[in-house]
């Protein structure tokens, strides 16, 4: 096992009602606070009446409409004008993935005096922002427990993860009866996220027991629950089991000790959904199936005889390879079962832009360095496959 330092500083708050707290977390932070939101589902379930309700001792700004992908223009930059207009103490996110990678930029840039793609970018460091708390309302990309966050910007192509430990959340509401009402699509790719979080981190070179046993729990977990999601979209124990299987999956515990992946899958989607705006989770589905089976070679397959013997509950006296393609051909059906759709074809996207986006992978990922390296060659072949 490698020497490892972790420290994830968010305290979670889960539980049915849990919203009730909300004042008492805030009110160490200040009483200015921006409330972020994307298109309007919070309205639909009277979650952003009863956070007003709460929040009546507040002074509440606003900042609705955050779309999927969130962009830097106009989102962010109208939240980090909104906090340093009004000075405001603290920034309330109240939804998905998307609200909360958009609420981290805010937070940095609120505090920044140049442009805040700069911070995204990495060519300026924060040296400090705004305390964000969150309100969950659809569990995917575990956003609520980690300091990262990917952003786009669309007159580039661009969608950027960044990351600093600055962002992590003060603290998150977690109360599962607020994703009773995600659509079919939505928890199917929310979990499709999460699956590929911890296949990202199992695919590695060094790994240990205590890592592998957490990351087969948490993947068997949320392929159970989300099929009990899908099919009683009220079940609480189903959606308690995915909201935290999802903030678990991103913050770095299943990976303590191992060497990183290099996360290939999510270098590669990130072109796709910043090239096409395409659903995150859809676009990970479609791709990993692919991956595996182009890097699948004599160095990898190992990892994928454990992957089939212990999530799939693959016969281990077969041939290795045999099982390492059984494997792979569960994945795809899995997520394929899910009413996900599995080819590139079938979100829009055909093959008249994807030398443009292996090369921008190529240049921008450093997938050369990755567990299974890729080399520009390899990124368009993948592409390819997954038409």
């Amino acid at each position: 096992m490698n020497n490892f330092t972790y420290c994830t500083p968010t305290k979670l708050i889960f539980g049915k009602n849990s919203i009730e707290q909300l004042p008492q977390v805030l009110a160490p932070l200040g009483k200015r606070v921006l409330l972020t939101y994307g298109g309007g589902s919070i309205k639909k379930i009277r979650l952003y009446d009863k956070i007003k309700t709460l929040l009546k001792d507040f002074e509440i700004f606003e900042l609705g409409g955050i779309e999927p992908n969130p962009k830097y223009s106009p989102s962010v930059v109208d939240g980090v004008n909104i906090c340093k207009r009004n000075k405001v103490d603290v920034v309330l996110a109240v939804g998905g993935g998307s609200v909360l990678d958009c609420s981290k930029a805010i937070c940095a840039g609120a505090l920044y005096d140049g442009e805040p793609w700069d911070l995204i970018v990495y060519k300026a460091k924060a040296t400090k922002a705004l305390p964000l708390v969150d309100v969950l309302t659809l569990a995917a990309t575990g956003s609520e427990y980690d300091c990262g966050s990917v952003i786009s910007r669309t007159e580039t192509n661009d969608k950027t993860a960044y990351s600093d430990e600055l962002l992590f959340p003060v603290a998150s509401i977690l109360d599962p009866q607020y994703t009773y009402s995600v659509s079919a699509k939505q928890t199917a790719a929310g979990t499709a996220d999460a699956i590929n979080h911890v296949i990202e981190q199992y695919f590695c070179d060094e790994h240990h027991a205590v890592t592998d046993g957490m990351c087969e729990a948490a993947i068997k977990s949320l392929m159970s629950s989300v099929k009990v999601a899908l099919a009683h979209p009220d079940d609480y124990e189903a959606r308690a089991e995915l909201m935290v299987c999802c903030s678990l999956a991103c913050n770095g515990i299943f990976a303590i000790g191992t060497v990183k992946s290099g996360w290939p899958c999510h270098a590669i989607e990130h072109a796709l959904s910043g090239h096409y705006d395409i659903t995150h989770g859809e676009g990970l589905a479609i791709i990993t199936p692919v991956w595996m089976r182009h890097i699948l070679n004599e160095r990898t397959l190992p990892r994928f005889v454990s992957y089939g013997v212990n999530i799939y509950g693959i016969d281990k006296n077969l041939p290795p390879i045999k099982i390492a393609e059984k494997t792979i051909c569960m994945t795809y059906d899995f997520f394929k079962s899910l009413g996900i759709p599995m080819s590139l074809r079938e979100v829009g996207i055909d093959e008249s832009r994807l030398s443009e986006m292996a090369h921008h992978i190529a240049v921008n990922e450093g997938l050369e360095k990755a567990w299974a390296p890729l080399n520009e060659s390899d990124i368009l072949q993948i592409l390819k496959n997954a038409l």
